[in-house]
C-alpha cells in the first residue's frame, strides 16, 4: 500500500520513536493536532506498514549480556538450500539481533549479544555445527558510542 507522508505524519511518527508509550493525548498537543486526527493518521500509517512492530528498549548491561560481537561471515555455499538452512539458523537464535547479507568480500554479518566470551563460542559452536561456513570472524565490540532504531525524518 502507498500512503503520502505528510509534515503532520513526519511529527508523530517522531514523536512515536522518541516514546512510543506516550497517550494521544500527548502526541496530539505536541504536533498541533488533536486526539482523533491524530489516532486516524497512526492507524493509517499502521495500515500501509510505514509503523511496524511497538516494542520496548531492554537495557543489555542491566540483564547481564555485557559482550556484544560483530560477527563477519564468508561462505562459499550460495545454493537455496544451504541459504535457508542458515537463515533458520539464525532466526531460530535469539543472541543474534541483527543479520545482514552483505555485497563484497564478507557474505554476512551479524550482531551478536550475549553474557560474555564463553556464551559467544557456545553460539559460535553451535552454528558452525548447523552450517557450513568458510571463514568466520568475530569482532568484540569494546564500547557502543551510538545504537538508535530513530530514522531521520
Amino acid at each position: 500500500m502507498n500512503v503520502r507522508i505528510d509534515e503532520t505524519d513526519r511529527k508523530i511518527l517522531g514523536q512515536l520513536q522518541r516514546d512510543a508509550s506516550q497517550s494521544l493525548d500527548e502526541i496530539a498537543v505536541q504536533v498541533g493536532s488533536s486526539k482523533t486526527p491524530v489516532w486516524n493518521r497512526i492507524r493509517k500509517l499502521r495500515d500501509a506498514g510505514v509503523i511496524g512492530q511497538q516494542t520496548v528498549v531492554l537495557d543489555a548491561d542491566a540483564l547481564g549480556f555485557e559482550a556484544c560481537f560483530f560477527v563477519l561471515i564468508r561462505t562459499s555455499e550460495h545454493e537455496a538450500d544451504w541459504q535457508g538452512a542458515f537463515l533458520k539458523a539464525l532466526r531460530d537464535r535469539p543472541e543474534v539481533q541483527e543479520a545482514h547479507r552483505l555485497a563484497g568480500d564478507i557474505d554476512y554479518i551479524l550482531k551478536v549479544r550475549v553474557k560474555n566470551a564463553r556464551a559467544y563460542d557456545a553460539f559460535y559452536q553451535a552454528l558452525i555445527s548447523e552450517v557450513r561456513v568458510h571463514n568466520v570472524t568475530a569482532l568484540l565490540s569494546m564500547e557502543e558510542i551510538k545504537s538508535t532504531t530513530m530514522l531521520p525524518l
